[in-house]
């Protein structure tokens, strides 16, 4: 990650996934933010924070990020699942240094 310049939002998505810091990961997303994943949205805090707990810190997920082009983060999730670690395009809307919008496709 270190040559891959990233927007501040998306540094604190990965810094707070890999921490498993739900609290951190939640305060990421502005008001009204929402997360598609795995053919299902997610609408604003409380269902984002079920998202974060049940998708994220739960697995244990480890982001490493590939590249990083306009709004569309490439990277390696591993963590503990069956088949990883996978590759997921991650792509963000942002605003104000918050996630406005975040969706998320396996590769």
């Amino acid at each position: 990650m270190d040559d891959i310049t990233l927007p501040k939002a998306v540094e604190n998505f990965i810094a707070a996934t890999n921490a498993h810091d739900a609290n951190a990961l939640t305060a990421v997303f502005g008001d009204g933010a929402t997360v598609r994943d795995d053919g299902t949205t997610y609408a604003g805090e409380a269902e984002i924070r079920e998202w974060i707990q049940g998708h994220l810190i739960n697995p244990k997920i480890v982001i490493t990020p590939t590249s990083f082009a306009g709004d569309r983060l490439v990277a390696s999730g591993d963590g503990e699942f069956p088949g990883g670690p996978l590759s997921f395009a991650f792509v963000f809307g942002i605003k104000d240094d918050q996630v406005t919008d975040l969706a998320i496709d396996p590769l």
